[in-house]
């Protein structure tokens, strides 16, 4: 049976990409060479099909990040001094001492963007990357999907940077109370930095190739 000049063979037919149609973009401004070109003609950027070395650097901003988000969660992010007693809270501590002064809504936005962002971001880098190697129980869409939300919300996990921030530079009264910033703030905004740089590290049409591959 033919249908539009092809055999109907009862499979899918393969979807015509700009790598198999022998086309590659470039990554700075978009303009679209031949494949085998070196360099792109409008910005002279260097041209690659596929960013070279990906989940390479992908895998060493992670592994950063991850170090860097420990001593975040140990050590304090903020020290207190009120009359001269001094306070020293971590990022737990402070939600925990949040709660206990009847500010649940911060403090569910302060776990949020301190906690459950980080955390969810290093496990999805870490599947995005191992799902690009090994069969994936997600559809490619979803994975897309996922690669998106990562890159977006990576920027709001610095709330707890920029609270500490204002804080230290607003509340300064010599010895009636006086705010200044942990070791943790250094240490976290080092990990977010980091886990964002994992993130746009990412090849996501690694994606794609990898469904390509698990079709064929």
């Amino acid at each position: 049976m033919q249908v539009d000049g092809l055999e109907n063979t009862g499979r899918a037919q393969p979807i015509l990409t700009a790598r198999r149609a022998g086309l590659v973009a470039c990554s700075v401004c978009g303009k679209v060479h031949a494949a085998g070109s070196d360099r792109c003609r409008r910005c002279h950027a260097p041209l690659h099909s596929r960013a070279p070395a990906s989940l390479q650097r992908v895998w060493a901003w992670w592994l950063a990040g991850l170090v860097a988000y420990i001593p975040a969660n140990i050590y304090p992010m903020l020290r207190t001094a009120t009359f001269g007693h001094e306070t020293k809270n971590t990022i737990v501590g402070g939600v925990i001492e949040l709660m206990q002064h009847g500010s649940y809504f911060v403090a569910g936005v302060v776990f949020s963007a301190s906690v459950m962002i980080p955390v969810g971001k290093f496990i999805a880098i870490a599947y995005l990357a191992i799902s690009v190697r090994y069969v994936s129980a997600l559809r490619v869409h979803t994975r897309q999907h996922l690669y998106e939300v990562v890159e977006f919300i990576g920027r709001w996990s610095m709330i707890d940077v920029f609270v500490v921030a204002i804080l230290s530079a607003l509340v300064q009264f010599k010895f009636v109370a006086s705010v200044h910033p942990g070791v943790a703030a250094v240490s976290f905004a080092l990990s977010v930095a980091f886990t964002m740089l994992s993130a746009q590290s990412f090849d996501s049409r690694l994606i794609w190739d990898a469904d390509e591959e698990d079709q064929e």
